[in-house]
């Protein structure tokens, strides 16, 4: 038997179900409800699935009323409604039910919205949603179902969800939402909704009518008739019934008395039944969260599972797959650390580090500001921003900097070199390190690690001296795949993984799988048939065989093939330095045809032609006179390659234009386009393909064909940003339209290189072809996390020469080693994991150590001798330069000028008795002002040669001192050889000038 307090809870529930069915959200409510079974619950999900929402939330409310109840089983309910963002829903369950003419006015803005329905599903959805977001209007997972409507129906579809989530929320969401209409340029449905047909001139400062949910006491509250509820409507729709009496068979609870008893309930209820659910303090857990409620960041289970470790202060890598909300557990465990820090009374200082240009505006824009503009100061910074201050002073006065690494390490070393406006990792309590993968070997992420590195080995010395050690940053990784750098066995795979947690610092490696909530893609490989007939190819075949000949070349490989592009490099490189004219030109004519026979199997045989006769042109401009159609400096091998290309060019231009010579990888292209824009309702796709020159030309292409265009295929391509290609690189502006466009449908089929793989925020699409190109099992999953919406595919089209199916299969053997090797490492016990993490550490620390002596010793060898000073380590006098240094026997450094033999003196030492072959030293060099010891006497092969020994001197290379010069292999300037024969010559000399001398004397 129920208690008398369930009693009334259960009633409560039940006078509110009409109220409660409109405003729940089963699908996110499931998701926070525990006290339901779990078969209860798969059919609650199974009902919403086929009846809808309103249905399905019948059947929770009676599996939630149902006894026996478990103790606690109300304030659980309210509070599973806060969390799923059913704010109203929770409202009417605990003491905020609003006032009746505040509740009457809601009714009515909710069935003006109906009403307006048709019109206001023309908005632009993504930038309605995205500020609706930021104003608490709806929640992240609000949010993602519209974007997940957006990209699989379209972008009515998912204002018809955006709007059925606006109206679910309290009162007062009318007025933000007229607001928002006109923030984001909607002023035709910002005037029909009710705003004023002014408000968009300058200098009109109109007010929208206040929320309907301001506190209790206020002008607004008290005062406002019930003819002022209409508010809502705008002059246009004045004369439109929706006035009518709102108790309608929603709820019947207008009548004013009827509310005062429930308020009554809800009192005794949250005093006698759920007191327990509220904190020591008095203070109820919503309460004491504090913050903005539009800035709450909700976490599904599992980014809450692999974002705990991190919430605790510890260094992390988090591995989950594409489109899983990496990003979205960063900003939160970003918002914690710095509410931490603010508890604590201790600045936070965050650092976002991207490695490419267009991430920064993304993350900035999209994740992080959104978040925590309320709470904190967020800034972004790359080569693209026009900020006037310097990036030391952007640091001081923001909270949260998202920044491309290269200038956060640029700044470091500014510190390190002791300039003014650098920065320290010490400034720093947070680094988030977004596509983590890349830190190894000389990546700039590597270069950032390894200075933390260096100063967590030096702060453990710190620690043994009892010494304070300097601050360092926790450090957060993110990737969707760590890969396992080219390994063939599971146990490189895992060192791979294990070297890159240890360049970062991990504790743990987090990895989940994301469940119900990862959409995996349909898996297609299309392989390919030669042509039967390629007469097109056949020709740039002749032209390269007879360059073959003239250059006197005979390649062992396929024309056109990986093999034959590498030997032909490496033919142009050695002709290059050997001076060989003729094979060089021809080498660099043949990887141009090499080329152009490649296009031709990827792409149009017109667009290989025009990659030829470009070239040809552009050879025939270089070589002729501006002034007059002569040539100029044109060799014999130059004027036989123009004439090769003129005599066939008509014939190749001819078969280009052909459509039954075309290759068979643009007819499956063709085809899988056609199938995925026909069989669904609104399609959106990527195609990943090789080179920026064939992302044009397909686009070109697509554009072009009629059957594209008749079933609505709207192409465009995104190239990279680099100017290492000759095809001319795109701006980090001219993707970001392209992307607009795509997100918005304007574009709904993208041409992309790799510049699209991995990290851009490319909406949900629902189809993936990856043309001709497969590199390794990260770009895999990157290109397959692109299909995030439902029943996407992931189509790999094979292409002649990329050997891109057996690449494939490859990539996914490595994956599954890949989650193996992942396993394993993090079913290590800890202590043995952090054991390898120091050796990995412990290994990258002392060879860079290595890399920089050798680095350093390889730039003192090209120094001049001349500008290498030595000083008496005793007196400062200076001694000599590096040019009156000279090596015998590649080890000992001597000075012999005469120069020299004035400033020392030298005293014996009898415990000193050091003969080998040639040599024999019996006494030191002092100097001859303050007695340091400089070296020794040595006699060589009969001739006495002061030795130096470096560790008595002052050393100073082009004005700079060495530091701890104490060996002369840390010296690595080249000294000139001993001339034995030439000294012992000018000694004789000298010698017997001076006896002659002596003669005449005597």
């Amino acid at each position: 038997m129920a208690s008398p307090a369930d009693e009334t809870c259960e009633r409560l529930i039940e006078d509110f179900r009409p109220r409660l069915r409109q405003h729940i959200v089963v699908e996110q409510l499931l998701d926070h409800l525990d006290l339901i079974r779990s078969d209860q619950r798969e059919q609650i999900r199974q009902r919403a699935r086929a009846e809808g929402n309103i249905a399905a939330a019948d059947l929770l409310i009676n599996a939630v009323t149902g006894r026996p109840h478990a103790p606690g089983w109300f304030r659980a309910f309210v509070d599973a409604l806060s969390n799923a963002g059913c704010d109203y829903a929770a409202d009417l369950m605990q003491d905020n039910l609003p006032k009746p003419e505040v509740e009457e006015e809601n009714d009515s803005c909710v069935r003006l919205i109906q009403l307006l329905s048709p019109s206001l599903v023309e908005m632009k959805t993504d930038d309605v949603g995205l500020h609706c977001f930021s104003e608490g209007l709806i929640t992240q997972e609000d949010s993602e179902i519209i974007k997940a409507e957006v990209t699989s129906r379209g972008s009515r579809c998912g204002a018809r969800e955006l709007l059925r989530c606006i109206v679910r929320g309290r009162p007062g969401w009318f007025s933000k939402f007229l607001h928002i209409l006109r923030e984001t340029e909607h002023q035709a449905l910002y005037e029909l909704t009710g705003g004023s047909p002014g408000s968009d001139k300058q200098g009109t400062d109109e007010k929208l009518p206040p929320p309907r949910d301001e506190p209790a006491g206020s002008e607004a509250a008290t005062e406002t008739s019930p003819a002022a509820s209409e508010s809502c409507l705008s002059p246009k729709l004045a004369a439109i019934g929706v006035t009518d009496d709102p108790q309608d068979e929603s709820t019947g609870l207008t009548d004013t008395e009827h509310l005062s008893s429930m308020i009554n309930i809800r009192k005794y209820i949250f005093r006698d039944v759920s007191c327990n659910s509220w904190d020591s303090n008095g203070t109820a857990p919503a309460a004491a969260a504090g913050g903005p409620e539009n800035t709450d960041i909700g976490l599904r289970d599992y980014q809450m599972d692999v974002a705990r470790p991190a919430l605790e202060g510890k260094n992390i890598i988090i591995c989950l797959p594409t489109g899983s909300g990496k990003t979205r557990v960063a900003v939160y465990i970003t918002r914690k650390h710095l509410d931490g820090r603010r508890a604590e009374g201790q600045p936070g200082k965050v650092v976002v580090l991207v490695n490419k240009i267009p991430l920064v505006e993304q993350h900035y824009s999209a994740e992080f500001l959104p978040f925590l503009k309320h709470s904190y100061k967020v800034e972004r910074v790359s080569g693209d921003c026009q900020l006037k201050i310097s990036f030391t002073e952007i640091v001081k006065k923001n909270d949260v900097i998202i920044c491309t690494a290269q200038i956060l390490e640029n700044f470091l070393e500014r510190s390190n070199k002791g300039e003014d406006e650098g920065v320290n990792l010490s400034d720093l309590t947070l680094i988030v390190i977004d596509e983590c993968h890349h830190t190894q070997k000389g990546d700039v992420y590597n270069h950032i690690m390894m200075r933390y590195l260096r100063q967590k080995s030096n702060n453990t010395k710190l620690k043994k001296e009892q010494k304070e050690p300097v601050p360092l940053p926790q450090i957060l990784g993110l990737t969707a795949s760590p890969g396992v750098g080219g390994a063939t066995k599971l146990e490189k795979a895992e060192q791979h993984i294990l070297r890159i947690c240890a360049n970062l610092d991990a504790s743990k490696i987090m990895t989940r799988s994301p469940g119900k909530y990862k959409k995996e893609p349909r898996k297609i490989t299309l392989t390919v048939e030669d042509r039967k007939e390629d007469p097109f190819g056949d020709v740039i075949k002749n032209i390269m065989n007879a360059i073959h000949t003239h250059a006197q070349l005979s390649p062992s490989c396929d024309l056109g093939s990986q093999n034959y592009e590498q030997w032909i490099v490496e033919k142009e490189r050695k002709a290059a330095t050997g001076e060989d004219h003729k094979v060089r030109v021809c080498a660099e004519y043949l990887r141009k045809y090499s080329e152009g026979l490649n296009l031709s199997n990827t792409i149009r045989m017109c667009d290989a032609f025009s990659f030829l006769n470009e070239y040809y042109e552009k050879e025939i401009k270089r070589k002729t006179s501006p002034d007059e159609e002569q040539f100029i400096q044109i060799t014999e091998t130059e004027r036989f390659l123009f004439n090769l290309f003129k005599e066939n060019k008509e014939e190749l231009q001819r078969l280009a234009e052909n459509p039954h010579y075309e290759n068979d990888s643009l007819s499956k292209l063709k085809s899988t386009i056609l199938h995925e824009f026909s069989s669904r309702e609104e399609a959106r796709g990527i195609i990943f393909t090789k080179t920026r020159r064939s992302a044009i030309a397909l686009s070109q292409w697509i554009q072009g064909n009629s059957k594209c265009a008749d079933i609505g295929v709207k192409a465009s391509y995104v190239i990279g940003g680099g100017a290492q290609s000759v095809v001319k690189p795109m701006t980090s502006a001219e993707q970001k339209d392209v992307l607009t466009k795509f997100r918005n449908g304007d574009v709904n089929m993208l041409i992309a290189t790799t510049v699209a793989e991995e990290g851009l925020d490319i909406p949900a699409c629902n189809f993936v072809i990856r043309y001709g190109l497969v590199t390794n099992e990260i770009s895999m999953v990157q290109a397959e996390g692109r299909g995030r919406a439902e029943d996407s595919s992931y189509t790999v089209v094979d292409v002649k020469n990329s050997g891109v199916t057996e690449k494939e299969r490859v990539n996914e053997y490595r994956k599954i080693m890949m989650d193996k090797a992942i396993d394993k490492i993090r079913a290590l016990k800890q202590e043995d994991y952090e054991k390898r993490i120091y050796e990995f550490q412990f290994q990258a620390i002392t060879e860079e150590k290595v890399r920089k002596k050798k680095k350093k010793q390889k730039e003192m060898k090209s120094e001049n001798p001349s500008d290498v000073k030595f000083s008496c380590r005793g007196c400062s006098k200076h001694v000599c330069t590096g040019e009156d240094i000279q090596i015998i026997e590649n080890m000992h450094r001597v000075n012999v000028t005469s120069q020299f033999s004035q400033l020392y003196i030298q005293r014996e030492n009898t415990s000193l008795q050091e003969r080998l072959i040639d040599y024999e030293t019996n006494s030191f060099i002092e100097c001859k002002d303050c007695r340091q010891r400089w070296g020794a006497m040595m006699l060589y092969r009969g001739i006495e040669c002061p030795c130096l020994h470096v560790k008595n001197f002052v050393v100073t290379l082009s004005g700079k001192k060495i530091a701890k010069c104490t060996e002369w292999k840390k010296l690595a300037v080249r000294f000139s050889a001993f001339d034995y024969a030439e000294y012992a010559s000018n000694m004789t000399e000298s010698s017997d000038e001076e006896e002659e001398e002596e003669e005449e004397t005597e």
